[in-house]
């Protein structure tokens, strides 16, 4: 294992604190939204300065259109929690079984649960949804660690159009960690792909209890003519890859037969059904999303055993200007599950 501690100094540079409250803005080596996407590119969180360890707390997010609103809400910390917690991040390096080292953020609260967060397709820990709700429940004294599957972002590997499954692998070796380091995952979301993959964790494994799933497929067949054309069956057959190019005619990512093969042999109907009873699990789908349709929402709903399901209206699949409903619900979905498991635990 590998850490590195900012301190408060350095870390206030990095994350742009403004004297007159915390502000965190889209975090360092953030992946830019490309032109068209629907991804939020300036949302942050606003944290006033506590006057104690128990205090009352503003929290306002902002969006990145002209139409950009404000949410606040007060949020009550608990005793253990200092105001220096609400800066105190680590960054860890936790190897996955294939030798791979997953690079990751943890936002440390003190609290002995942890929420893992999981970002989606060609994407960072650093989005700005993934670190909106690690500061979010950092603040609400619940520590949150938000990590790159491998090869994307920070950590190593090579990035592959698949590897559904692997990533649920590498989202063990992320439990098993925390869970020897005095720790216990309270909840694990995921945002779009990282959605589906939270699924199929929950469906292999029996060892977490809470899941939120943002955005993520039901149908893996679904999308991929959108970014690959009709006949892409066709052409990988032919070539054995496609590459994938944005509109200056650069190559983004190329998809091989065997990554492609491994989205379209992935089922999440079957994985859904072998979700344990205990579980309890929260789908979160904005009613405007065209990257995957609510439809894909309603479908998990139905097969889903102990299953709520959201819909944030008028959101995108970035929730670009619902940033405040997203954090909202999931805090209020993880903070009730926390202490259905901890009755005794004050939040």
């Amino acid at each position: 294992m590998y850490v590195r501690i900012t301190d408060l100094n350095q870390q206030s540079k990095i994350l742009g604190f403004k004297e007159s409250g915390y502000k965190i803005n889209n975090s360092p080596g953030a992946v830019s939204p490309k032109p068209g996407s629907d991804k939020a590119s300036t949302s942050c969180l606003n944290f006033k300065k506590p006057p104690s360890p128990i205090f009352l707390c503003q929290v306002r997010i902002v969006s990145s259109t002209n139409r950009s609103r404000s949410f606040r809400r007060s949020l009550k910390m608990s005793q253990s929690v200092s105001p220096q917690n609400l800066v105190k991040q680590q960054e860890l390096v936790i190897p996955n079984k294939y030798g791979e080292r997953l690079v990751g953020v943890l936002h440390d609260a003190e609290s002995s649960e942890i929420v893992v967060l999981c970002h989606g397709f060609r994407s960072t820990k650093d989005d700005p949804s993934m670190v909106n709700l690690a500061v979010a429940l950092q603040n609400e004294g619940i520590s949150a660690f938000r990590f790159d599957f491998a090869g994307n972002g920070e950590s190593e590997g090579s990035f592959q159009y698949g590897n559904y499954w692997r990533e649920a692998d590498d989202l063990r070796a992320v439990v098993q960690y925390f869970c020897g380091a005095n720790h216990a995952v309270g909840a694990i979301l995921g945002h779009s792909k990282g959605g589906s993959v939270v699924l199929l964790y929950a469906s292999k494994y029996n060892d977490i209890r809470t899941f939120v799933n943002v955005s993520g497929r039901y149908d893996l067949k679904g999308g991929i003519e959108d970014r690959l054309g009709k006949d892409y069956m066709e052409k990988i057959m032919q070539d054995g890859f496609i590459d994938v190019k944005n509109k200056t005619g650069d190559v983004e990512y190329r998809v091989t037969e065997e990554s492609l093969m491994d989205r379209l042999n992935t089922n999440m109907h079957d994985a859904c059904l072998q979700i344990d009873m205990e579980c309890s699990v929260l789908t979160i789908h904005g009613s405007s999303d065209k990257i995957i349709p609510l439809q894909d929402a309603h479908e998990f709903d139905k097969i889903i055993p102990n299953h709520k399901l959201h819909v944030v209206e008028g959101a995108n699949h970035g929730y670009t200007n619902h940033q405040a409903e997203l954090v909202s619900v999931v805090l209020d979905f993880v903070k009730a599950s926390l202490k259905q498991d901890h009755p005794g635990t004050q939040q």
